[in-house]
């Protein structure tokens, strides 16, 4: 004999969705409170909106995006863009390449990999690598100017030690919270841990590795493109150039190359994660 479903099952399956608002949920609060910040902080600017939608202003705009919108297809200046677009690509490649290798070294320290870890050195290491990542890479192109020199090899270095800190954190917490199965087993054999990193923690956490670089690669690219404008050679360089020049055709020209170069970069870098995926 079949029974019929209580009411508390009906209830159950039928259930309304929780509201949107709920006056007990914390997270509602602070959702509103930051809105409210938002609006307040609007308010606080001295924005003249009637003066950046006039027709004289408008109008401006009109001719700046006309003139941006007609690229420079000469052979001569064709021929000095190449260039500066592969010193782009070639700063972002090795900045990241090695960024991804001392961040890693880093991360060892910076990570506790098992309860019983005293781990002496996290509280520094950690320190340092909050320290490289909070110094802007144009800040550090800047300093790095000064020693190197104008050039890519300032931005090249600027981009690695930026980007050291972004990744060393990133590791040291894929290290942290890898899965302390195959480490156990090892440690309890009396295997030492640089052993035990390379045979039980790293063949784990090497896609979430190549995945982090992957992506900071992509940013890097971007990064690379702006740096030239303070000096540090390559797409930024010819950048500000241009720029400061108004000449609009090479400027649009410019930021052609930056814009096919980051689709380039993004493609092989979604071909690459796909390929990891397999």
């Amino acid at each position: 004999m079949d029974r019929k479903p209580s009411r508390t099952a009906a209830n159950e399956v039928y259930r309304l969705p929780p509201p949107i608002f709920d006056a007990r949920c914390k997270a509602c609060w602070m959702v509103v409170a930051l809105a409210l910040l938002v609006v307040l902080s609007f308010w606080s600017l001295d924005l003249q909106w009637a003066q950046f939608f006039s027709r004289d202003a408008t109008a401006r705009m009109g001719r700046f995006m006309a003139e941006l919108l007609t690229p420079e297809t000469d052979s001569v200046f064709l021929a000095k863009l190449l260039p500066a677009t592969l010193e782009t690509l070639a700063m972002s490649v090795v900045g990241t390449l090695l960024a991804a290798g001392f961040g890693l070294l880093l991360a060892l320290p910076a990570a506790k990999t098992w309860p019983g870890d005293k781990a002496r050195w996290r509280g520094a290491s950690r320190l340092l690598l909050n320290a490289l990542r909070s110094v802007p890479e144009l800040m550090w192109a800047a300093l790095l100017l000064i020693a190197a020199g104008l050039g890519p090899f300032a931005g090249t270095l600027a981009l690695a030690i930026h980007t050291t800190g972004v990744l060393g954190r990133l590791f040291a917490e894929a290290i942290e919270n890898a899965p302390e199965g195959p480490g156990f087993a090892l440690r309890v054999r009396g295997l030492g841990e640089g052993r035990i990193f390379l045979y039980a923690s790293l063949p784990q956490i090497i896609p979430q590795l190549l995945s982090y670089t992957l992506y900071r690669w992509e940013n890097n690219i971007r990064a690379a493109a702006i740096l030239g404008v303070v000096g540090a050679g390559g797409l930024g360089q010819m950048l500000a150039f241009h720029l400061g020049l108004f000449q609009m055709a090479e400027t649009s020209s410019v930021l052609a190359a930056m814009l096919l170069l980051v689709l380039l970069v993004d493609a092989a870098s979604y071909a690459a994660r796909r390929l990891m995926s397999r």
